[in-house]
């Protein structure tokens, strides 16, 4: 059984309206015992999307209302403050910076906009084809990757899939395995994880992110580093689908997942 869920949203996200409490307690009762909050920073957010300031944690308020309840739930729940960092390759002075700025429990490294387009929206798949938009997408991770140390995991590695739009294709985890290969080994060689995300089966991919080729192939080159997060940016978010993991993630060469506390690696067995 998985007992941690490692990446979870709050209205302290511009994208969820959840409040931190009713995580807490939909947590409680998916029977987990370690949840971490991991509110978006993504500094630099394109503003013609959301408008000026999205994506940016408001930290005085986070520490108002997160802080409080570690202690409340304490003996139901062991809860954690930690942070999604939306990193982008022209931001290597104020991404660290922030992480700097607070002893965030864990830290997230997600790749949510390339070249100043989210792909959650049409305008990034405008004039390119499908496999051209999605490689971009994984050279820019792959440029984060080696430009950051920031960060504990790399978050929803192929995040893209989830938005590819109707009528543009399909797709193929083994079409991308060379440059997934480059971006598995670089976070192996720097000492950083991979987060299995289960909000891939939230979207109907029918695979968490990312898909399971990549997680086996991850096991495969020695990383060991594996968070489990659901995204949960709705209490009925909390745990999703978690059921499914441990029988799949032993069949791809895991036999422990990751937790952190204070920035520091502790395995949990499967």
């Amino acid at each position: 059984m998985i007992l941690a869920d490692f990446h979870t949203h709050t209205h302290l996200s511009t994208d969820s309206d959840a409040l931190p409490e009713a995580q807490v307690k939909a947590a409680i009762r998916a029977g987990l015992q370690y949840l971490c909050f991991t509110d978006h920073e993504d500094i630099d957010y394109p503003a013609e999307y959301e408008g000026p300031g999205q994506f940016l944690v408001d930290m005085e308020q986070y520490q108002k209302e997160l802080i409080p309840l570690v202690e409340r739930y304490r003996d139901r729940i062991s809860l954690h403050l930690g942070i999604e960092l939306g990193l982008q390759p022209h931001l290597t002075k104020e991404i660290p910076a922030f992480a700097a700025s607070y002893p965030f429990a864990y830290i997230i490294g997600s790749t949510h906009v390339v070249d100043h387009m989210d792909m959650y929206y049409p305008n990034y798949w405008e004039g390119r084809s499908l496999k051209e938009s999605i490689l971009r997408y994984y050279e820019k991770t792959l440029e984060n990757i080696r430009l950051y140390d920031c960060f504990d995991c790399y978050g929803h590695l192929d995040y893209i899939a989830r938005y590819i739009p109707e009528g543009l294709g399909t797709y193929v985890a083994k079409d991308y395995a060379e440059i997934m290969d480059e971006i598995l080994r670089a976070l192996i060689a720097k000492g950083k994880g991979i987060e299995c995300n289960t909000a891939g089966f939230k979207y109907g991919l029918g695979f968490p992110n990312p898909h399971w080729d990549v997680l086996r192939r991850y096991a495969e080159l020695g990383g060991e580093l594996l968070t489990i997060g659901s995204d949960g940016h709705k209490p009925e978010h909390i745990g999703y689908d978690f059921q499914k993991l441990p029988e799949l993630l032993k069949e791809c060469g895991f036999r422990y997942y990751t937790i952190f506390e204070e920035r520091k690696a502790r395995f949990l067995p499967l």
